[in-house]
């Protein structure tokens, strides 16, 4: 397979879709289409859609966190253990570990604002993918609700309340993968309980191995109707691994160490995330909804990583752990009440976003994981509360408007081990929404939006004086970021069988939040630029075949003059994926996914740039009966020699005598074959 979806492949896609007749449909009909909920009349802009648990249960799934791939666009890496959270990928974005991109399981927040590895991070492993019910996602700062790290998007997981049916899954594979899973629900009393667990174990292709190990369990109870009723959850994750972080492509031209080799082999962590989550709602007495989710979460990582290897410390390696201890509190309670005005049905929602985080973050100096040396240790009170409201008119039969504006409120009490970087922050931000929805005529809308949001920085950054490693002045950071964005597109049915989406969009940021690889952390950057272009297409010609193919291509670069450059490092300008999935030919299902991820550059002058690479996997199905299947998946089917991520910054290795700028690479797994039984009952 060649490095490159080629523009023929694409264009042969196109004719064969322009040779369908046209099918007569009623305009305001809404359609389930396979794999997505995303029909003409469904959402306030062309990028917002759904993703449905069957494409989740079709097609193969080589992390938990890979959920999020199935949105339009998304790309997720790993750069570390598999312990780690992702690297994502969006719009003109190297996401790291969260930033811009707002990812909720539940209605609960999983970005970490002054994360001891870096802002935003969102660790989704302690997701069980055979519970998602559900996947909403949404493009660009346009809604009212969705507040910080939105700028880029958003995405919310949501878990069944009952089973459609109970499932069991032992899997097997290469590297001494396991992994045993089982759900279920049942009546309870007054109410329904749910239940699901997971063990898991990966060694992974590693020189070292990776010896992943986790727990993963839920619990849900469920009581009443749709109309006025609620959901507690109690939700428990632990995790250990062995990490092979990014390793310098010198040290693998010289033999030094193999691709899947690592220079520090003591890198690694543990993590743990528990939770306890009320979701309450009502239909009030004069037509309206009430909808609240009030949740603690207690959160723990200790990250051991070492980029620099012996750049800052010759004699002890430059190994060091980002330590993070928090617990977080949160409501979000929400009114919704229609009604009309001057004949015309409007809806009207008013809600509050509060947390609150009580974080102990701290950065020591470490040799095989033993501690030497204290560089920061800080206690941090965090607060963030917003309020927003947003009001939908349906003017005529074909145009509806959906305006909004969103208040938030930050706090930050910052208690350093030097008093210098102690202090308080207060900073609050306006965003103003505005959407305009047109249609459908001819089975086709069409969306203009606009939005203003903002990113959170670290609150250490905000009270910061002195460098804790060097002694020297430090600059504050601001606590909240503007970002800014428009989006024209269009959705269409219009062709039998096809939904296709297409949108044109640009996004600002007043700042942006840049991957430090020395320091293994995020910072506050320069102002930033992107634009781009989407194309979304969900095709069924038949009940047994379904086509998803997406196509996004963007352009990032900084808006301020530097002499060192103005492309954004990380960019990702071209991603491309084609998914075909035949259904219940006799016992055989099958899915085939091709995901392209195009070349970023690597320096602000564009200089140096990384690979790109077609990666496709494949998953084969056989129902043994009615109740049983096994699921035959093979990731990297086609065993491409292709790089999750790639860096470029200086580092040393033990037998240099000197820093040597290079690429630093984690590559992608090689191909690796996985065999699980199902059964469900």
């Amino acid at each position: 397979m060649k490095k490159k979806i080629t523009l023929a492949v694409f264009s042969a896609f196109c004719c064969a879709l322009d040779g369908f007749a046209q099918q007569q449909e009623k305009p305001d009909e809404i359609r389930i289409i396979g794999h997505y909920e995303n029909a003409v009349g469904t959402s306030d802009a062309a990028s917002q859609g759904y993703i449905t648990p069957q494409l989740i249960e079709a097609r193969p799934m080589l992390r938990p966190g890979e959920v999020l791939e199935y949105v339009p666009g998304v790309i997720i890496t790993q750069h570390s253990g598999d312990g780690k959270a992702n690297q994502y990928f969006l719009r003109g974005f190297n996401l790291d570990h969260g930033t811009d991109f707002r990812t909720t399981v539940d209605h609960m927040p999983v970005n970490m604002p002054t994360h001891a590895h870096g802002q935003g991070y969102s660790d989704l492993n302690f997701l069980i993918p055979e519970l998602v019910s559900r996947v909403a996602y949404k493009k660009g700062p346009y809604f009212a609700e969705e507040g910080d790290f939105s700028s880029a998007g958003a995405a919310d997981i949501d878990y069944y309340t009952k089973m459609p049916k109970g499932i069991a899954s032992i899997g097997l594979g290469g590297n001494r993968y396991a992994r045993a899973m089982a759900a279920n629900s049942f009546d309870a009393g007054p109410g329904h309980l749910l239940y699901g667990l997971e063990l898991y174990h990966n060694d992974g292709p590693w020189d070292n191995p990776e010896d992943y190990r986790k727990l993963n369990g839920v619990m849900r109870f469920s009581q009443g109707t749709n109309a006025d009723g609620y959901t507690l959850t109690l939700m428990g994750y632990t995790g250990k691994w062995n990490a092979t972080d990014q390793i310098p492509q010198r040290a693998v031209d010289s033999g030094e160490v193999s691709r899947f080799g690592a220079v520090d082999a003591t890198d690694g962590g543990k993590t743990s995330r528990y939770s306890l989550s009320l979701d309450r709602h009502k239909t009030l007495a004069n037509g309206g909804v009430f909808h609240m989710d009030v949740y603690a979460i207690r959160y723990r990582l200790n990250l051991f990583s070492n980029f620099t290897f012996f750049l800052d410390n010759p004699a002890n390696g430059d190994q060091f752990e980002q330590a993070d201890a928090r617990s977080i509190f949160g409501l979000t309670p929400s009114w919704i009440f229609t009604g009309k005005w001057d004949g015309r049905q409007t809806i009207n929602k008013f809600g509050l976003d509060a947390r609150r985080d009580s974080i102990d973050v701290a950065l020591y100096n470490t040799t095989a994981r033993d501690r030497f040396n204290t560089v920061r240790s800080d206690k941090v009170a965090q607060t963030g509360v917003g309020v927003y409201y947003e009001n939908a008119v349906q003017w005529t039969d074909s145009f509806r408007s959906v305006v909004g504006v969103r208040e938030d409120f930050y706090n930050a009490r910052v208690d350093s081990d030097l008093p210098e970087n102690s202090g308080t922050t207060r900073a609050h931000i306006t965003s103003p929404k505005l959407n305009f929805v047109f249609g459908p005529f001819d089975k086709t809308e069409y969306f203009l939006n606009y939005g203003q949001g903002f990113h959170s920085n670290d609150a250490r950054g905000t009270t910061i004086a002195v460098d804790p490693a060097t002694g020297a002045p430090a600059d504050k950071v601001p606590a909240l970021v503007k970002s800014k964005g428009e989006e024209i597109g269009v959705r269409t049915e219009r062709i039998p069988h096809l939904q296709s989406s297409l949108s044109l969009w640009r996004l600002t940021l007043d700042s942006e939040l840049v991957f430090v690889g020395d320091a293994g952390t995020t910072e506050a950057g320069r102002p930033s630029l992107r634009r781009g272009i989407e194309w979304s297409n969900r095709y069924i010609p038949h009940n047994w075949l379904l086509v998803d193919f997406d196509l996004s291509v963007s352009r990032a670069q900084f808006t301020d003059d530097d002499p060192a450059g103005n492309t954004i490092p990380g960019a990702i300008d071209r991603v491309a994926s084609l998914g075909v999935t035949v259904k219940d030919l006799g016992p055989w299902s099958g899915t085939v996914h091709a995901r392209y991820f195009g070349p970023r550059p690597l320096v602000e002058d564009d200089s140096v740039r990384s690979q790109s690479s077609t990666i496709v996997s494949a998953r084969a199905s056989y129902k043994v009966d009615a109740r049983t299947s096994i699921n035959f998946d093979v990731f990297n089917l086609f065993n491409r020699k292709a790089n999750d991520i790639e860096y470029y910054y200086p580092s040393q290795l033990r037998n240099e005598a000197a820093p040597v700028n290079d690429i630093h690479f984690h590559p992608a797994e090689p191909r690796t074959v996985r065999l699980a039984v199902v059964a469900r009952y």
